[in-house]
C-alpha cells in the first residue's frame, strides 16, 4: 500500500519572529520559589532567579510598591532574560513597561518626561462597573429584508433563551448588522450589552456541538446560560495611567494610543486624572495595580534622570522598578565622578541588588539545546559539543548566532541534520570579538585614524 503523504500547511494569521529571548516563558520557579535547573527557557543562575521570584511574590501581593530592584552582572548572564522570565510570569493584567536607557536620549521630548510617560504605563488602573446584559443561547435569527432595494431598513427578531426561559427580541438596523459583523448563527452563546448595544460571543453551546463534523481550533464550547435573560453583570477593565493620561491630554487622544504621537502632557492634567482615581479608588469603583518598569543599559541615564527616578520612587503611585547594567565601577553621565555601575550612591541606597554569575560550560551547553530547539535546528552531538566549546572560548551570543548561520550552511550541502564541518565553516566566515581584535592589532598600519598600542590590544581582549 503506497505511503500516504499528507501535504503541510502553515497557519499564516500569526506570524511570530524567533527573538532573543523568544524561549523564555517564565522564571522557571517551583511552588516553594525554589529555581528548577531547566524550566520554562531558564538555565542556571538560580540564585538570582529565586530573588527575582520572591520579588515577584511581593509585586502579585501587592505588598511593595515603589521599590527598585538592580540586576547587575557581565555581558551575556542573562539580565534581560530574568527581567522577561518577571514580565511573562506577572501575567497579562499586571502592566510591565520596557525600556532602554539610550531611548530617553533620541525622543522628541524631555527625559524626564519620558521618564514619567515610561512610569505611568507601568500603572495599572483596574476599573469596575456594573452593567445590565442579556445573555443567552440564540434558538434562531430571522431577518426580513425589503423586496425593493433601499425601500426600507431591514428587520428581523432574535430569539434567546437559557435554561429557564425563552424570550424574542426585535432588531433594528444597526443590531442586524452588528450580529452579522460578530457572524452569530444559532446555537451561539451571546452577551448583548444593553447600554451600547455592543455584541459578544460567548462561545458555542455544548448541545450544538455535534452540529458540524469539524470545527476550528478557536471554537470555545460553553454551557447554556440558567436563570433571568437580562442580568446585572461586574464588569472589569484594565487601563494604564498613561492610556488616560493620552487620552484626556487632547481632543482625539485615542487616536494618539495607535499613533504613538502622545507629545508632551502638562501636569495638570495628570493631577486632575490623579484626583479622580483617588475618587474612585475610595468609592470601590477602582483599584491601582503597580505594574514593572524595566529600564536596560541604566548606566546610560545622566545625573538628571537619576533625581528623577530618586523622586518618582518615593511616590505612592509608583511601579516596581528594575534596572539593569554590565558595566563596574565607571563615570556617571553628566558629572565627572565615579560610582560603582554608573549609578549615584544615593541611588544605589534605595536598590536591591541581584547579581549574575557567567554560565558554567554545562549550562553553556543545555542553553544551545533550547535555542536550537526554538529555531528548530537540528544538531549532532558532535557539533553540540563543538558550538559548547566556542561559547566557553569565545562568548555565548556568539554561539547563539551561529545556530541559524549553520542550519543555512547544511541545507546548502542538503544535509538534513547540522555536523561539525558546518559549524566549522560559518566559524570561519564569522569571527569572534577576540579573533577580530586580533586581526585589527595586526593590520592597524592599514586603517586610518589608528592610535591602538600593545596595552590596549591587552585591554580590549574581552
Amino acid at each position: 500500500m503506497a505511503e500516504l503523504k499528507l501535504s503541510e500547511s502553515r497557519d499564516l494569521t500569526r506570524i511570530e519572529r524567533i527573538g532573543a529571548h523568544s524561549h523564555i516563558r517564565g522564571l522557571g520557579l517551583d511552588s516553594a520559589l525554589e529555581a528548577r535547573d531547566v524550566s520554562e527557557g531558564m538555565v542556571g543562575q538560580t540564585a538570582a532567579r529565586k530573588a527575582a521570584g520572591v520579588i515577584l511574590q511581593m509585586i502579585k501581593e501587592g505588598k511593595i510598591a515603589g521599590r527598585a530592584v538592580l540586576l547587575a552582572g557581565q555581558p551575556g548572564t542573562g539580565k534581560t532574560a530574568i527581567a522577561m522570565g518577571m514580565a511573562k510570569s506577572l501575567g497579562l493584567e499586571t502592566p510591565f513597561a520596557m525600556l532602554a536607557g539610550s531611548e530617553l536620549f533620541s525622543l522628541e521630548m524631555g527625559k524626564t518626561e519620558a521618564l514619567m510617560q515610561a512610569f505611568r504605563k507601568a500603572i495599572g488602573v483596574r476599573i469596575k462597573e456594573e452593567t445590565e446584559i442579556i445573555e443567552g443561547e440564540v434558538v434562531e435569527v430571522q431577518i426580513d429584508r425589503p423586496a425593493v432595494a433601499g425601500a426600507a431598513s431591514k428587520t428581523g427578531k432574535l430569539t434567546l433563551k437559557t435554561t429557564e426561559m425563552e424570550t424574542v427580541y426585535d432588531l433594528g438596523a444597526k443590531m442586524i448588522e452588528a450580529l452579522g459583523k460578530e457572524k452569530v448563527q444559532s446555537g451561539d452563546v451571546v452577551a448583548i450589552d444593553k447600554a451600547s448595544g455592543k455584541i459578544t460571543k460567548v462561545g458555542r453551546s455544548f448541545s450544538r456541538s455535534r452540529d458540524y463534523d469539524a470545527m476550528g481550533p478557536s471554537v470555545k464550547l460553553v454551557q447554556c446560560p440558567d436563570g433571568e435573560l437580562q442580568k446585572r453583570k461586574e464588569v472589569v477593565h484594565c487601563v494604564t495611567l498613561h492610556e488616560i493620561d493620552v487620552i484626556n491630554s487632547r481632543t482625539q487622544g485615542f487616536l494618539a494610543l495607535f499613533t504613538g504621537d502622545t507629545g508632551e502632557i502638562r501636569s495638570e492634567v495628570r493631577e486632575q486624572i490623579d484626583t479622580k482615581v483617588a475618587e474612585w479608588r475610595e468609592e470601590g469603583k477602582a483599584e491601582i495595580v503597580p505594574g514593572v518598569l524595566f529600564i536596560d543599559e541604566v548606566h546610560m541615564l545622566d545625573i538628571e534622570c537619576f533625581s528623577f527616578l530618586n523622586r518618582a520612587l518615593e511616590n505612592e503611585m509608583a511601579p516596581i522598578l528594575v534596572v539593569a547594567t554590565n558595566r563596574g565601577i565607571t563615570t556617571i553621565r553628566g558629572t565627572n565622578y565615579k560610582s560603582p555601575h554608573g549609578i549615584p550612591i544615593d541611588l544605589l541606597d534605595r536598590l536591591l541588588i541581584i547579581t549574575t554569575q557567567p554560565y558554567t560550560e554545562d549550562e553553556i551547553r543545555k542553553i544551545l539545546d533550547i535555542r536550537s530547539q526554538e529555531e528548530e535546528v537540528e544538531m549532532s552531538e558532535e557539533a553540540k559539543h563543538l558550538l559548547t566549546k566556542i561559547g566557553v572560548d569565545a562568548s555565548l551570543r556568539y554561539a547563539i548566532h551561529l545556530i541559524t548561520a549553520s542550519a543555512l550552511a547544511c541545507q546548502k550541502r542538503k544535509g538534513k541534520i547540522v555536523e561539525m564541518e558546518d559549524i566549522n565553516r560559518v566559524y570561519h566566515l564569522f569571527l569572534d570579538v577576540k579573533r577580530s581584535t586580533q586581526y585589527l592589532m595586526e593590520y592597524q598600519s592599514q586603517y586610518m585614524f589608528n592610535d591602538a598600542d600593545e596595552d590596549d590590544a591587552n585591554a580590549m581582549q574581552p
